[in-house]
């Protein structure tokens, strides 16, 4: 009986354990039954949804007189003064059928931009959940989803904007010309209207710009390259990048040999051929500042269009450019170039001018023929400054308390393993400060830079704006750190305007077709970085630059004021200046950074081209005074007790101290004989800078509201 009961209960607890078990094995079953059944009906919604899409978009009806259609292409880029500078067109649109475009083009294309085109509607559900899911794992849109029927739909009726309403509308566009027209006719329509670059709709009119060529001549190559252009024109163009359009074309030819398109020898043969491109054709758009057309594309595409958006899209592009004076500096950069004797394809020049106050660039010019070169000497180029980047270094010395009356020895100096000299071994003995950046002392700043230290001199170029390297090594003192001309400019954009650093921007505003503003320019970055003291100062001292020293050929007869510079090799020149309210810099060398001829200097052609600029630049401001309290400069050899900067050496009895200027002015040659010569005058008993006198428009207050661009863009 006990054996009896024992198994009893035995069997009992048995029974309680699988009746848990199964317990839990139906709530289980029930989590999942349900997870399942989510997931089946979602599936079933998705199918629904997927269904009835296709019934709708196969109900629509197809689009009257399609085969009609021409390109409409309206979008235009204005001055700030009204002046339409650059204007959107076709260089070449001639219709080419179907049966005359190269086998290879086709392949090419659909094996880059659309490999199931034959066989879908219009639209690929199967490659858009693949490319979704792609986007989602990478994190970032890495392909696109769009078939070629999508993407003529977008260029013939629609924009680029990234928004669900605009992928509706291509996708039911795409649908209506399926219906419409065959597969071969939307492969034609659509080679002859997709945008390519380089003022190029279609792909013959590619062919023409790009290899001088008719498209029937072109090699597999050169159909390769042309067919990786439509997913970013600008960014594969080879006029912009080499580099990035071999890759792109070597991608295309990559996928076309993957779906057995072309053979291995053919592949193999094509990605080393190397790209002859046609020269530039002179007038393929309207475009009478392209430099700066080019910066204020990419400008744009940082606002988030795209080059085909803006090439298409119909709009009107309001920029900052001041048209006039951007006549003048492509007049001046020629003129004056010729006359010096610089006239081969790589000498050249650069001027960049904006408002200290609020932003708006006035003046831009990369180089002096964009058709032969679109280098863009402006924002590309870093190039040493020589002389014209000492106004940093006083500036950092201003900032630690020494001032423009100070006493500094203009003697020879040696730091270490550096024994700087002056131009023609002038040297003066003791000078004030003022006189020192007037007549361009090398031996003087290197004794500054020694008094303040590198640290502070980098810090202050820093904060003015200067992103380019530069070596911890005193030799910067003398520029001998290359900059890029925009950076600099700005940098001298804050001793014109109280120590406030103002970012240049290019467009106003953005309007469509229909008048309906897009874009708008919100106040710039601006940040204060010198002293309003240091800003005074600086200014005082360099107008004696324009009035007394090295830049008297750059004297326009109005307050202003600026620094020369010439590099120890002359394969450099500077001149950089400014009034209340324009900054203005200028360079000139040569490309292939040969040496110049010694007469070129920063107080020659550099000083000549600015004032031919700044004379209409600043018309519209009058004489306008700087906003500066009034710094005064005491003659030199009036005054015993001020503090001396560097080591006095004992200057014997009988030695004469010469006044000469260490980047001497030469003749002018015959041709610019008419240019006036300044005489050297006495420097003045009491330099000041005047408060503001009445003018139209008035002069900025001395803390200024600018305008802007975006902080995306600074």
């Amino acid at each position: 009986m006990a054996r009896y009961y024992i198994n009893r209960n035995y069997t009992a607890k048995e029974m309680a354990k699988a009746n848990i078990s199964k317990n839990s094995k139906k709530k289980n079953g029930g989590f999942f039954s349900t997870v399942k059944f989510v997931f089946i009906m979602f599936c079933a919604c998705a199918l629904a949804g997927v269904a009835s899409l296709e019934l709708y978009l196969s109900s629509l009806p197809p689009i009257n007189n399609l085969e009609q259609f021409k390109p409409n292409i309206v979008t235009k880029i204005y001055s700030d003064d009204g002046e339409i500078i650059k204007t959107f067109t076709a260089y070449t649109y001639e219709k080419i059928e179907l049966k005359d475009i190269p086998e290879n083009l086709k392949k090419a294309l659909i094996a880059t931009e659309d490999k199931n085109f034959y066989r879908h509607h219009g639209y690929d559900i199967t490659g858009l959940a693949r490319s979704t899911i792609q986007n989602i794992l990478a994190g970032h849109v890495v392909q696109g989803a769009s078939t070629i029927t999508q993407q003529l739909a977008r260029v013939l009726f629609l924009n680029n904007e990234r928004t669900f309403d605009r992928k509706l509308k291509e996708l039911f566009i795409a649908a209506r010309i399926e219906k419409t027209i065959s597969k071969d006719q939307i492969l034609e329509m659509y080679m002859n209207n997709v945008y390519l670059g380089a003022g190029a709709y279609g792909v013959e009119g590619a062919a023409q710009i790009y290899f001088d060529k008719h498209l029937k001549d072109c090699d597999l190559a050169e159909l390769a390259l042309i067919a990786g252009l439509p997913q970013a024109p600008s960014v594969y163009s080879p006029f912009n990048n080499m580099d990035l359009a071999v890759q792109r074309r070597n991608q295309v030819l990559t996928r076309m040999y993957k779906m057995r398109y072309i053979t291995t020898e053919e592949y193999e043969k094509a990605k080393e051929e190397k790209v002859h491109l046609a020269k530039v054709p002179q007038f393929y758009t309207t475009n009478k500042a392209p430099y700066f057309c080019d910066y204020v594309m990419k400008e744009l595409e940082k606002l988030g269009f795209d080059e085909t958006e803006i090439s298409q899209g119909g709009y009107k592009v309001v920029t900052t450019l001041d048209y006039k004076a951007q006549k003048a500096a492509n007049e001046a950069i020629l003129k004056n170039l010729n006359n010096w004797g610089l006239r081969g394809d790589k000498n050249q020049a650069a001027v960049f001018s904006f408002s200290p106050v609020d932003g708006k660039i006035l003046v831009y010019s990369g180089g002096k023929d964009y058709t032969k070169s679109q280098y863009d000497r402006v924002t590309q180029a870093v190039r040493p400054p020589g002389s014209s980047f000492k106004p940093i270094v006083y500036a950092a010395a201003m900032e630690k308390g020494i001032t423009p009356n100070d006493m500094i020895e203009d003697r020879p100096i040696t730091i270490g393993q550096w024994s700087p000299r002056n131009y023609g071994n002038k040297y003066r003995g003791k000078i004030p400060v003022y006189t020192a950046l007037m007549v361009s002392s090398n031996v003087c700043a290197a004794r500054l830079i020694k008094e303040v230290g590198i640290r502070s001199v980098i810090q202050t170029a820093r904060v003015l704006g200067i992103e380019t390297p530069l070596e911890y090594d005193y030799t910067i003192a003398l520029g001998s750190n290359g900059v890029k001309l925009f950076e600099f400019t700005r940098a001298y954009g804050a001793f014109a305007n109280g120590g406030y650093v103002v970012q240049p921007y290019a467009i106003e505003r953005v309007e469509t077709s229909r008048g309906k503003v897009v874009y708008k320019a919100p106040k710039t970055k601006i940040t204060h970085q010198l002293s309003m003291n240091t800003s005074a100062e600086m200014t005082a001292m360099m107008r004696l630059v324009i009035t007394n020293g090295t830049g008297r050929a750059a004297n326009i007869g109005k307050p202003a004021a600026g620094k020369t510079g010439t590099t120890d090799d002359n394969k450099d020149a500077y001149f950089m200046g400014y009034t209340p309210n324009i900054v203005t810099g200028v360079w000139v060398g040569n490309d292939d950074n040969t040496v110049m001829n010694k007469s070129i200097q920063g107080g020659t052609v550099p000083a000549l081209i600015w004032k031919d600029v700044m004379k209409v630049a600043s018309e519209p401001y009058g004489k306008a005074e700087f906003n500066y309290p009034e710094v005064e400069l005491i003659p030199f050899g009036s005054y015993r007790g001020n503090k001396v900067i560097g080591t006095p050496v004992k200057q014997k009895e009988e030695e004469k101290i010469e006044i000469d200027l260490d980047e001497t002015v030469p003749d002018l040659p015959e041709s610019v004989k008419k240019i006036e010569q300044s005489k050297s005058a006495p420097v003045q008993t009491k330099q000041t800078v005047q408060k503001p006198v009445a003018s139209k428009p008035q002069t900025q207050a001395p803390v200024p509201i600018p305008m802007a661009v975006p902080e995306s863009l600074n």
